[in-house]
């Protein structure tokens, strides 16, 4: 089971959802907006910026997030609406990015 790290909790405090350890076995995180799940996050297969923070440092993470957002750019964008009407990317993004 993932460990939710303190950089995803101070996110998802921006966004203004919370987020709890994931119900699927594949996922991360689980995204809840007015208690109401929206999204599941993050392939437990790979890891993410907090992630890649604690276990190889700052520089090495930094680079690692810039790839993710070039890779990324296209589907991780914010569309019209409310935090529950934004992609999965556009979460994983922001949270775990």
């Amino acid at each position: 089971m993932y460990e939710i790290k303190n950089y995803t909790r101070q996110q998802a405090k921006k966004l203004g959802v919370k987020v709890r350890p994931s119900e699927l076995k594949n996922k991360k995180i689980d995204v809840i907006y007015n208690d109401k799940k929206i999204a599941s996050i993050g392939d437990s297969r790979f890891k993410d910026y907090p992630t890649y923070t604690a276990e190889k440092g700052k520089k090495f993470a930094d680079n690692r997030r810039r790839l993710y957002k070039i890779r990324h750019k296209k589907h991780s964008k914010r569309v019209p609406g409310g935090i529950e009407k934004q992609s999965r990317s556009y979460l994983a993004a922001n949270l775990l990015w």
